[in-house]
């Protein structure tokens, strides 16, 4: 049995056809068929069941396929590892963001860590929370930047910060008329009956918001939903309802629809973390990427979180 088969039977399950997995591995269908019987010969058991339309794993070839990944990562972290004992300063990272989150913090973080790590190559991979959990767990990315709770037990963390919750409304708003000399800041109990614009499911800070407002004793009236907290800050912005917001996405200029932020009472925040896969060995160069990371989180914080 040989890496490239495993490789080769990998490829085949993603595409489940022959001819897209020989184009993806740049290799001739021929070759590709050649190599699986020879393995499926060697290993006594049919893989794939073959027919006119499709190829679908047999029982053994989903039980093969889990195995085959789980060795082939092993494979390159392993030269991940080796790779920073010889002390070589190339390296590539693959970071998992939360696509809000990630537009406001990683433009201060990777022009510092370029500047710092030139011919460290960093790939950006973009999704929910709830996809980037899974991706992270199953080795797809190397790092991801997620907020707790994290609902993957597979997954470790290290904590880069702490992020305020604000609330968001319209200018016309009573608590936004409120005067801001003499009053104090809102109490989640009052938001009880209001309309809220959220997140779609999927997205961790959705959950954070409803867990927040059933702590305070209601849940919250949804009216909108959106995958963009720019869009649900525009829609509260233009009276279609309230909403929470992260400080950091909350004090970045956007467009002409801003809404009012007030703070809460209780100042109720979130965790931000870097997560990656227990048990797997993180590079040089992805430890060098989390301290850059914490290091400008820190410093955004002093001057964001006052």
């Amino acid at each position: 049995m040989e890496l490239r088969q495993l490789q080769y039977a990998l490829q085949i399950a993603a595409e489940k056809n022959f001819s897209r997995a020989a184009e993806k591995l740049h290799i001739a269908q021929p070759s590709l068929s050649q190599q699986l019987s020879k393995l499926e010969k060697e290993l006594g058991v049919l893989l794939f069941q073959r027919n006119t339309s499709s190829v679908e794993l047999t029982h053994a070839g989903a039980s093969f396929v889990s195995k085959a990944s789980d060795i082939l990562d092993a494979v390159e972290l392993l030269k991940q590892e080796m790779s920073d004992i010889s002390q070589l300063r190339k390296g590539k990272v693959i970071v998992g963001s939360m696509p809000i989150t990630g537009s406001h913090l990683l433009p201060h973080v990777l022009p510092t860590f370029r500047e710092n790590y030139p011919d460290i190559e960093i790939t950006l991979l973009e999704d929910s929370s709830m996809n980037l959990e899974k991706l992270t767990a199953s080795g797809k990315s190397d790092l991801s930047l997620l907020s707790l709770p994290l609902q993957e037990p597979s997954l470790s963390y290290i904590e880069i910060g702490e992020e305020r919750i604000d609330l968001a409304v319209p200018k016309d708003h009573p608590l936004a008329l409120r005067n801001p000399a003499s009053s104090s800041p809102v109490k989640l109990e009052e938001l009880a009956g209001e309309s809220f614009v959220v997140l779609k499911k999927g997205q961790g800070f959705r959950k954070l918001t409803f867990d927040l407002c059933q702590a305070a004793g209601f849940e919250p009236k949804v009216v909108f939903e959106s995958n963009n907290m720019e869009t649900v800050q525009s829609l509260v912005a233009t009276g279609m309802g309230i909403t929470l917001v992260p400080r950091f996405i909350a004090r970045t200029p956007r467009s002409e629809f801003v809404p009012v932020y007030l703070p809460i009472e209780a100042a109720p925040s979130r965790t931000l973390v870097i997560a990656y896969r227990k048990g797997r060995y993180l590079s040089g160069a992805a430890e060098a990427f989390i301290e850059t990371f914490r290091t400008t989180i820190e410093e955004m914080s002093t001057e964001w979180q006052k």
